[in-house]
């Protein structure tokens, strides 16, 4: 693999100077960094669980069953969710409150379609 990156403008392709794009790619990181600052351990262990349960599970996980398998209270999942929701990151619930997508997999039907290796399938928003 080479360290270069192309930029595809119609049928020509522009190499982007390496300094330029490590540069942008540094400033987004940090940006990145700074805008997960917010998750506690809790954001973090409810966010991967429902990237990892909406596949097995195939339907939207509701709150309740979320604290249960965390062993949390339903009050801090629903939070949680809430910040998450809030910052625009990672989750959305649907009507009823259960999360429908953790990106990048939902149990709602789209055009884009993920397997995993354990044989999953889930859509993707």
């Amino acid at each position: 693999m080479t360290d270069r990156l192309l930029l595809g403008l119609g049928r020509y392709m522009i190499p982007i100077p390496r300094m330029l794009w490590r540069r942008l790619m540094q400033s987004n990181a940090r940006k990145v960094r700074a805008g997960l600052r917010f998750m506690s351990e809790d954001h973090h262990r409810i966010r991967d669980f429902v990237v990892t349960e909406l596949p097995r599970a195939g339907v939207p996980l509701p709150p309740e069953s979320i604290a249960a398998v965390l062993d949390l209270a339903v009050s801090r999942v629903s939070s949680v969710l809430d910040e998450l929701e809030r910052h625009l990151t990672f989750v959305f619930r649907n009507d009823q409150g259960a999360v429908s997508w953790a990106y990048p997999v939902t149990v709602d039907e789209t055009p884009h379609h993920a397997r995993f290796s354990t044989g999953e399938r889930a859509y993707s928003p």
